[in-house]
């Protein structure tokens, strides 16, 4: 009974979400995804649902996890000739985005006097979850504790990332859509294609190969992590 409650609910707060955020025009904080989170984790809460028994139920949607993300290659097919103009710079801007990702929020945790494993834990935080405590479980740290720093992480992204853009005068959508995969994995992915196609199109890229240059570099870098 759990289980279909937990699946009725998701499906539920996501349609109340979308609806919620054409209402607000696509605010970025009225984002479905970070709404709907928020939503189940105070039901969870308030009922003392255990997480176990709700994923349970939504397990079919944790299944099209994987689907979905293959879907993201016919937008980005359908901006090929764009891509191979912009390959070169677009790689740069991949393994810049990714060391800086990695080391940016361990440099932060150090200076804060966080411990070893904790700074493990952080360095995979902006790519997606499953990647992320694959990572985190291989070098030590601390998987549960690098899912919540990948939920804050794409949170934040999502919620940040226009007016990010607005500052620094990125209006470009290919830029933006990169940008977003690259720092904010899923979440924001997700507010690029709120752009337009071609910025999820790249938002999707930027996210799928940022997840394997993070899993190259940081074993790679371990030994500069304090």
């Amino acid at each position: 009974m759990i289980e279909l409650f937990s699946l009725i609910m998701t499906f539920g707060f996501y349609l109340a979400a979308r609806k919620l955020s054409t209402y607000g025009k696509d605010h970025p904080f009225l984002s479905p995804p970070v709404i709907t989170m928020m939503a189940v984790i105070a039901v969870l809460l308030i009922f003392r649902i255990p997480y176990a028994e709700y994923f349970q139920g939504v397990r079919p949607i944790h299944f099209m996890l994987g689907p979905a993300t293959v879907g993201f290659a016919l937008p980005l097919y359908n901006q090929l000739s764009r891509l191979k103009k912009v390959l070169v710079p677009l790689t740069i801007a991949l393994t810049v985005g990714s060391f800086i990702g990695i080391f940016s929020a361990v440099l932060v945790g150090y200076f804060l006097g966080l411990p070893h494993d904790i700074l493990l834990s952080l360095s995979p935080k902006s790519v997606t979850t499953p990647i992320a405590m694959g990572i985190s479980e291989k070098i030590g740290g601390v998987p549960t504790l690098s899912t919540v720093f990948v939920m804050i992480t794409g949170i934040v992204g999502a919620i940040v990332a226009g007016t990010v853009m607005k500052l620094v005068k990125v209006k470009d959508p290919l830029v933006k859509g990169f940008s977003m995969g690259l720092a904010a994995h899923g979440l924001g992915t997700f507010r690029a294609f709120q752009i337009n196609e071609m910025a999820g199109a790249f938002a999707g890229l930027a996210m799928a190969l940022n997840g394997l240059m993070t899993a190259i570099l940081i074993p790679l870098l371990l030994f500069l992590i304090p």
